[in-house]
């Protein structure tokens, strides 16, 4: 029996872990562990997360740090981090690809080997800490992913459009396959998956004049998860997109004989971010920006987006990321009522194992990277502790949020209740 099989919610935490470090005039490398300084306090921010009740923690390595030249790998600091989950017993479930590439890969995910690459990556990844670490992320929300360096040009390589979203899709998905399919050959039945993706929905005018744009942002959404899971056949909605791109029966018939599946499907959601506003002059590129007043903030879209992913995939769901970005109070009413929407549908049957709260403290936004201004400007207040600038560098404050928390966590829950 794997962990998430004994009927428990579990309750985790995430650190945020985005690593884009390829910079163009104008813009500054974009590193979080950098700008919460969590390569100097991971000790204690992990003595944090369990003071707190976490039981399992979502948790990135900087592969550009990792992996700084071609056959070149540097796991010194790395090597620290999965000692300290090991001494104080988080569970580290492990994200390979939070975003960013080496800087050595050229056009990062539009280079021809990057699926290679990354599989040497994962494969080294697994065999070093095999004794130690069973739980992988191969690639956190490839939605995000394809839409922000493939559909509107944000992050490199920046292409634009449907096809620069097929072509990092297609790529991220081989990688994932190559990925998920050598840690197996490293772990053997002990590996186990959560495969994790950003959510979407829609709100405004969805039926009128942005009706044709809504139904494909919404089959792009799975398009990577479909991929990697062998369910684009002939009948699939992108298909007719994907072959005008060049995108062979041939390659998508390698996908159906290589397809992985989760062990556990993993879905991010955010109240304010996840909700695109489909309305005249309103533009909502995803990330951290919010159309909607705090009022509007409610658990529907959650229960819709569990159900969905749920019955798509088959599979036992997590809530792998949420939060609101407000004051504490806000964001332990959030919580209260996303943990009871969860308790709600497990008491109806629905296999849900696991509640992550993202972050364990705050971050700062991604447009950081293309600001001149201080990184405190980009501060963004989520986690259950504050970030605190001091002369020391940033310090970290418990937060009333964090008692929340370990409230939650550290209850006591009745095995979930057979359908």
């Amino acid at each position: 029996m794997k962990w998430f099989e004994d009927g428990r919610l579990h309750f985790g935490l995430g650190i945020e872990d985005t690593f884009v470090p390829q910079a163009d005039e104008g813009e500054r490398p974009l590193d979080e562990y950098e700008l919460t300084e969590h390569y100097q306090h991971f000790h204690s921010d992990l003595g944090l997360a369990r003071d707190v009740g976490c039981e399992f923690m979502r948790w990135g390595v900087p592969w550009y740090r990792v992996n700084p030249a071609p056959g070149e790998w540097d796991w010194s600091w790395v090597d620290r981090v999965i000692e300290r989950f090991d001494e104080l017993g988080i569970r580290p479930i492990i994200d390979l690809l939070h975003y960013g590439t080496p800087l050595w890969v050229e056009r990062e995910f539009a280079h021809p080997d990057f699926a290679r690459f990354f599989e040497e990556y994962a494969a080294r990844t697994a065999e070093r800490y095999a004794t130690t670490v069973t739980d992988y992320t191969p690639v956190n929300e490839p939605m995000i992913h394809a839409r922000f360096s493939g559909d509107i040009g944000y992050w490199p390589p920046k292409l634009k459009g449907a096809q620069g979203y097929n072509r990092i899709a297609m790529a991220l998905a081989e990688g994932f396959v190559r990925a998920q399919r050598a840690i197996s050959d490293v772990l053997g039945p002990d590996a186990t998956f959560v495969h994790v993706d950003a959510s979407a929905l829609f709100a405004g005018d969805v039926d009128g004049g942005h009706r044709e744009l809504v139904d494909l942002q919404r089959q792009q959404s799975f398009l990577v998860e479909d991929l990697v899971t062998g369910r684009v056949d002939g009948q699939h909605p992108l298909l007719a997109s994907l072959n005008a791109g060049g995108v062979s029966d041939d390659v998508l018939a390698w996908f159906r004989d290589n397809a992985v599946a989760p062990d556990v499907m993993g879905v991010n959601y955010y109240p304010r971010h996840s909700t695109q506003l489909m309305q005249e002059g309103v533009v909502h590129a995803g990330g951290f920006i919010d159309p909607w007043p705090t009022e509007d903030i409610g658990v529907s879209g959650l229960e819709q987006l569990m159900r969905t992913y749920a019955e798509r995939y088959g599979a036992p769901v997590m809530l792998t990321e949420t939060c609101v970005t407000d004051t504490p109070e806000v964001r332990i009413d959030w919580l209260d009522r996303s943990v009871a929407c969860i308790d709600g549908l497990r008491a109806e049957g629905m296999d849900i194992v696991g509640y992550t709260w993202w972050p364990l403290f705050d971050m700062y936004e991604w447009t950081y990277r293309h600001a001149t201004t201080p990184r405190a400007d980009a501060l963004l207040t989520m986690g259950l502790f504050d970030l605190v600038e001091t002369d020391d560098g940033l310090a970290r404050r418990r937060n009333p949020v964090a008692d929340r928390f370990r409230h939650h966590a550290t209850r006591a829950l009745p095995a979930r209740r057979p359908a």
